[in-house]
């Protein structure tokens, strides 16, 4: 990959591998997983890319690895211009102002033993940006900032409600005024309702401080409406990137078609006119993964060059630069998506949740 100004990070061929190893004394390594295989990516200033997969896909890892949280095995990922992939200890401090993480249980990521200013605050006395009357003054303001009440920065998290903690958790993640945002599932462990608050609270966040988002999530509604770009992971592997609305109306791979056939649909009428697409079999194992296509022993459209060769992400067909599938016997438009559309459709523009 070739460096592009407007391209904030640039993932080229990674791979991270989790060693298994047996023995008492002297352990030895008897097998991998193989979490992420291969994957490259890039994502622009200023947009929100959407990761979606299966459990298991490795979607989690690789937000990891773009944060500094993993260590790669193999391959490089450049933020800003710089390559971090081999960046340890010090000498990632400074890539951590710049690149910040909000997790997926607000339960979890937040330490019930200290008070939420303390929680808000810890950016500020580990990187010395401020101290005293001024750190306060800031904790309020972003507590202020992601919609939470600025005298209540005493107090501890289990006074708050879900939505309130990873508001948080948010605000924490803002509080260095980061270029890049990791979003891990950032609303699944929230109520329906108050998960549309907080995703437009990210959107307008967005919009205000010019912030990009990596965005993962399981809710397909949710990926749409957040989502510039859509990338589809398989077992380690990218099968589909592309934009959101053309993924959508368009899936190209197989396995993002069953994907889209298994969202949610508000519209009842719709959901019984959609055709379901099952997949037989289940998800092989990241210790062993298939050869070639990895998504060939479950996949409807598999022939023998599936088992062999490994698809490349590329533009097949009629497809437009953008959009890049891998696989082998891509997925052909209908003639006549028309009822497809109208059920796709009940995923576009809003999630099906309440309006905060």
């Amino acid at each position: 990959m070739s460096q592009d100004s407007d391209v904030l990070v640039e993932i080229d061929d990674v791979y991270k591998h989790f060693p298994i190893k047996q023995g008492i004394i002297f352990k030895r390594e008897v097998a991998r997983v193989h979490a992420v295989d291969g994957v490259s990516l890039k994502v622009r200033r200023g947009e929100t890319i959407g990761i979606v997969g299966e459990s298991g896909c490795g979607k989690s890892t690789l937000a990891r690895c773009i944060t500094g949280l993993h260590p790669i095995s193999k391959g490089r990922i450049v933020f800003d211009g710089q390559d971090i992939s081999r960046l340890r200890g010090r000498q990632l401090k400074p890539f951590r102002r710049d690149v910040q993480m909000i997790f997926q249980d607000p339960y979890g990521s937040l330490n019930p033993r200290r008070r939420v200013g303390a929680i808000i605050g810890d950016p500020f006395d580990i990187h010395g940006t401020a101290s005293g009357a001024e750190r306060k003054k800031r904790v309020q303001e972003l507590m202020e900032l992601v919609g939470l009440n600025p005298e209540h920065f005493n107090r501890f998290p289990a006074e708050f409600s879900g939505g309130q903690r990873q508001r948080i958790g948010i605000a924490r993640a803002l509080a260095l005024k980061p270029k890049l945002i990791v979003c891990d599932e950032p609303v699944s462990a929230l109520d329906v309702s108050i998960q549309a608050q907080v995703i437009n609270l990210l959107k307008d966040l967005q919009d205000e401080l010019g912030l990009t988002y990596v965005f993962i999530a399981h809710d397909l509604s949710v990926v749409r409406y957040v989502s510039d770009r859509v990338a589809v992971m398989y077992l380690g592997k990218l099968a589909e990137n592309a934009d959101g609305e053309e993924l959508y109306e368009n899936p190209r791979h197989p396995y993002t078609g069953a994907l889209l056939s298994a969202a949610s649909i508000a519209d009842p009428d719709a959901a019984e006119r959609r055709e379901r697409i099952v997949l037989s079999g289940d998800v092989p194992s990241p210790i062993r993964p298939p050869s070639g296509c990895r998504f060939h022993p479950r996949c409807p459209k598999a022939q023998e060059d599936c088992v062999d060769l490994v698809p490349e992400l590329v533009v097949r067909g009629g497809d437009g630069a953008g959009h890049l599938t891998a696989c082998h016997h891509p997925v052909e438009p209908a003639e006549n998506l028309a009822e497809e559309h109208a059920a796709i459709d009940q995923l576009s523009t809003e999630p099906t949740l309440p309006s905060a």
